[in-house]
């Protein structure tokens, strides 16, 4: 029927072809207007052809909002788990970098203090070495403490530990003398069964110490350069790697990863500093030994989140009991709760509100994530890797003001 209707049949028709009437029409041309029907389908005349997508929106909507998300989540959990991977091929130059980030985050401000009356490699020098002097002074102290301590811990460990003992004999344990000593007595058959494996963990022990003093030389080196010229570094970096178009977005990308970063690192510092003061005081005051390295380990043991600071407590829960009795270990359970609750509560929303803003709950799973790819370092950084990456995605997905 699309030959019988044409349009246009006279004049320039008419005029081409010798011999052409005006109804002809020659195959493999094309009339200047014509009328196309559309073609034969399996609907009727007056049913109309499905749009697109309508076979797709007769899904319960909920279950394609959730496909939607979850193939999403899936590519996210494997780049991830790949970049996890390729950290842990070089797992001693990322924690190297790592530590050489924490350590431009905490003393970047220091140095440009001082650049106000010093040059900036001077100012860089005295923020650098000042700190490795504190820091070197800390643990003098706690080495004084501990040595100076060493023959009266010795007396009371041992008059703890049969304290423990006689607190095991009674209710609700009620353990006899007799269990006890053969529990002693197996500790003691494998230590001299397996002396061999402890030696050979002692050496490869000496070995993890080699690559930690290398690890912190790198660490030390790379933050140098970090504080002097970390912003040559990255415009370097983004001229160098990336197209023209893109420099903009990603330059905003890469402040605003750095922002978390340093406002997660000096966030956690002070939480850290909190807790130990409050720990350090409270130990201090009920007398239980060795209180300034347990206190320094409350301090390094908090930049684990949710879980580092109960572990240290429980340390010091030991100790408290071995060296004070079960009244002074009942009351640093007591603090354990007190110091939870304070943490929890009070410094982790004041303080790390304005760096990252993380639920609970994604930090629980982002700690546990990372220690089962890649141990304590992985539980360490497992936190502030997550609130980096959902800052740039934020800061790609808003436009510039």
């Amino acid at each position: 029927m699309a030959w019988d209707v044409v349009a246009g049949t006279g004049g320039r028709s008419a005029g081409r072809g010798r011999g052409r009437r005006a109804g002809d029409v020659v195959l493999g041309s094309r009339p200047a207007h014509s009328l196309r029907l559309p073609p034969r389908t399996r609907y009727g005349p007056r049913e109309a052809a499905p749009p697109i997508g309508s076979v797709a929106e007769r899904t319960v909507p909920w279950l394609r909002v959730a496909a939607a998300y979850a193939w999403r989540v899936l590519v996210v959990g494997i780049v991830v788990y790949g970049v996890f991977t390729v950290l842990g091929r070089f797992q001693l130059i990322a924690v190297a970098l790592f530590l050489a980030f924490v350590i431009t985050s905490v003393l970047r401000p220091l140095a440009d203090l001082l650049n106000r009356m010093f040059p900036r490699s001077l100012s860089v020098a005295v923020a650098v070495v000042g700190s490795l002097l504190l820091l070197m002074t800390l643990l003098a102290l706690v080495g004084n403490a501990v040595a100076g301590e060493s023959a009266k811990l010795v007396g009371e460990f041992r008059g703890g530990i049969h304290r423990i003992e006689l607190w095991l004999q009674q209710p609700p344990f009620r353990l006899s003398p007799g269990k006890l000593e053969d529990l002693q007595r197996q500790v003691v058959n494998y230590l001299n069964t397996h002396r061999a494996n402890l030696l050979s963990s002692a050496v490869s022990g000496l070995g993890r110490i080699v690559e930690l003093i290398t690890g912190a030389v790198l660490a030390l080196f790379a933050s140098v350069f970090f504080i002097h010229s970390g912003e040559r570094l990255w415009g370097w970096m983004r001229d160098q790697l990336l197209p023209s178009g893109a420099r903009p977005v990603w330059d905003r990308a890469g402040r605003a990863a750095w922002r978390t970063f340093a406002g997660y690192t000096r966030g956690i510092i002070i939480v850290a500093a909190t807790n130990a003061v409050l720990v350090g005081v409270a130990l201090f005051i009920l007398r239980v030994p060795l209180a300034l390295p347990l206190t320094i380990l409350e301090f390094f043991a908090t930049f684990v989140p949710l879980v580092g600071s109960p572990i240290a407590l429980g340390v010091a829960t030991v100790v408290a009991l071995a060296g004070r009795g079960p009244l002074t270990a009942a009351a640093v359970l007591v603090l354990i709760v007190v110091i939870g609750q304070l943490e929890g509560h009070v410094l982790h929303p004041l303080v790390m509100s304005w760096a990252v803003s993380l639920h609970p709950l994604v930090v629980a799973v982002s700690v546990i994530g990372g220690s089962i790819v890649a141990g304590v370092v992985g539980a360490v950084v497992a936190v502030p890797f997550i609130s980096v990456i959902w800052s740039v995605l934020r800061a790609l997905r808003t436009a510039p003001t």
